[in-house]
């Protein structure tokens, strides 16, 4: 296995070493009618002849910049009332059993722009992007519709519900999801947007949350030269840190046997406790905390301490020692004692700053039957770490026995320390959020993210990053389930050179009516203490 890892590694860094003395000459010839500096002398048109044309189209392996052996155009199909054709087809394995499927979304009449959508999870189905990217305002036109180019894909292999990980047991299908499928989709689309409209794109985005966000962040760090702005919301960056160090989750919860799991109710109790206490530190009880760092002050989880003559095992209402210690756990820094990436730190959950850890992401119904932070760390624990052998007990298996091959997987996943610079110096923009109460991937994940490239950037980040931490917004859900106009935002800086300002979200949760202000890190929203709480005008940033 890992020799056909480093074998691919070395045909890659080749590849990419090519492709970064090219690149230049590249976009410099990839905008017709005025370059980066101006729109199309006309908008590329095409007809749904020119659709079906495209049907018999091959793509030749040098049209991909990474290792494959080309793709073929499955369907060209005219999509009549939304006047554009809906391209899928094949990108072919190098040795993998499975090949690579991709879609291109192709307007009639064309603005010059692409937008590549990310995926989720760990993949394995085909992103149309024909609707909504991440976080889109409710109600508002799709990228498609306003005349962008719209690509996906399936992450680079097919697989079933749930965290299905046995795709990591082959090297190619582990790296095209760890990296390469990025390039890939975004290569095969470019040589399909040339056979319909015959010029190249002038402007490419990527927009994506979780996985997506990674998948975002991989194109400017990695491929930096084919992108022009991204949009990461909440990004599993470091796939490996978080599913490798949920073993914390899985430590806590075991506690004594057992006897630190958190049942749906006990787990209420905690959130309910929480929000009591810190809910009006911003001076609007609105359900949501939005000073997180005045919660960390003002609440302590010894307070839920069951009273002597209370037996925990019978109530729900309080917590034994056992389970505070677990609490405890959970929501402390990490030390995984591996180094992966850069970083042996899996960041703290936000439990006691408002993630509710309830439905998909709670934490089970047992000590042995653990919710998603341990699907996850046994799925990639299982597959891509140990190679699935006989008797593999996620249970009991311990990361330090794998710490080389966790850092390698980290090498095929992670993009934790890989530079933007070169991005930057493209002149590439970067919007990146996150929710104050992802009970999936913590806010203190990217806030580690942000302070590296504090560290490395210095007064230079401001320059072509902003990061939003947004209160009550969890993983895809939550209390206030942000909204905003990323596209517009990240369009208006690239093209236009201004920086985002002012930004507002809007909830998205059904019946919601109310906007709040995008903070840039670490401000956070403080109601005013006039006007109504559901509006974004009431609030203003602070960081005391």
């Amino acid at each position: 296995m890992k020799s056909t890892f480093r074998r691919l590694v070395a045909v890659s860094v080749g590849i990419v070493a090519a492709v970064a003395l090219t690149a230049g000459a590249t976009s410099a010839a990839a905008a017709p009618g005025g370059g980066k500096g101006g729109p199309h002398a006309a908008p590329p048109i095409l007809t749904a002849a020119g659709c079906a044309a495209l049907a018999d189209l091959t793509i030749p392996a040098k049209a991909i910049d990474l290792p494959t052996q080309g793709a073929d155009i499955e369907t060209a199909v005219w999509d009549a009332a939304g006047s554009y054709c809906a391209v899928t087809g094949w990108i072919r394995a190098v040795t993998a059993p499975q090949d690579m499927q991709f879609r291109v979304n192709l307007p009639a009449s064309w603005n010059g722009r692409t937008l590549q959508f990310g995926g989720g999870g760990f993949d394995g189905s085909l992103v149309t992007a024909t609707g909504a990217y991440t976080a889109q305002p409710a109600g508002t036109p799709t990228a498609l519709s306003q005349g962008w180019v719209t690509l996906g894909s399936d992450g680079g292999h097919q697989g079933g519900p749930g965290f299905d990980g046995t795709f990591q047991l082959n090297e190619e299908l582990f790296l095209n999801y760890g990296q390469w499928s990025v390039k890939k989709a975004h290569d095969a689309a470019a040589a399909v947007i040339d056979a319909a409209y015959g010029v190249d794109a002038q402007w490419s985005y990527f927009i994506g949350g979780s996985q997506g966000g990674h998948e975002a962040l991989d194109a400017a760090a990695r491929y930096p030269k084919d992108y022009d702005g991204i949009v990461a919301n909440y990004p599993a960056y470091n796939v490996t840190m978080m599913h490798v160090g949920a073993v914390n989750f899985r430590d806590a919860l075991q506690l004594e046997g057992g006897a630190g799991h958190l049942n749906a109710a006990e787990t209420a109790t905690i959130t309910n406790a929480v929000y009591a206490a810190c809910d009006g530190l911003d001076g609007a009880a609105d359900g949501i905390v939005s000073d997180v760092a005045g919660c960390d002050e003002t609440f302590d989880i010894q307070t839920l301490a069951c009273p002597a003559g209370v037996d925990p095992a019978t109530v729900d209402t309080c917590l034994s020692d056992v389970e505070i210690e677990a609490v405890v756990k959970i929501t402390t820094d990490y030390d995984l004692g591996i180094e992966i990436e850069g970083n042996s730190i899996f960041a703290k959950s936000a439990l006691l700053q408002g993630a509710l850890y309830q439905g998909f992401a709670g934490f089970g119904t047992s000590a042995q039957s653990q919710g998603l932070q341990f699907q996850v760390f046994s799925a990639t624990m299982r597959y891509g770490v140990a190679g699935d052998p006989p008797g593999f007990d996620p249970y009991t298996v311990d990361p330090l026995d794998y710490a080389d091959r966790v850092q390698e997987v980290g090498e095929i996943m992670d993009v934790t320390d890989v530079s933007l610079n070169q991005f930057r110096a493209h002149g590439g923009k970067v919007i990146l959020t996150h929710g104050t109460i992802d009970d999936f991937i913590t806010p203190h994940n990217t806030v580690q993210y942000w302070e590296a490239l504090e560290d490395e950037f210095g007064k230079r980040l401001d320059r072509f990053a902003k990061f939003y931490m947004v209160p009550g917004w969890g993983h895809g859900q939550g209390r206030f389930v942000a909204q905003y106009d990323a596209l517009g935002a990240i369009v208006d800086w690239v093209e236009n050179g201004v920086a985002p300002s002012g930004l507002v979200a809007s909830d998205g949760n059904a019946g919601a009516d109310r906007t709040r202000p995008m903070c840039e890190y670490p401000a956070w929203p403080q109601y005013t203490g006039t006007g109504s709480i559901d509006d974004a005008s009431s609030f203003t940033c602070v960081t005391g």
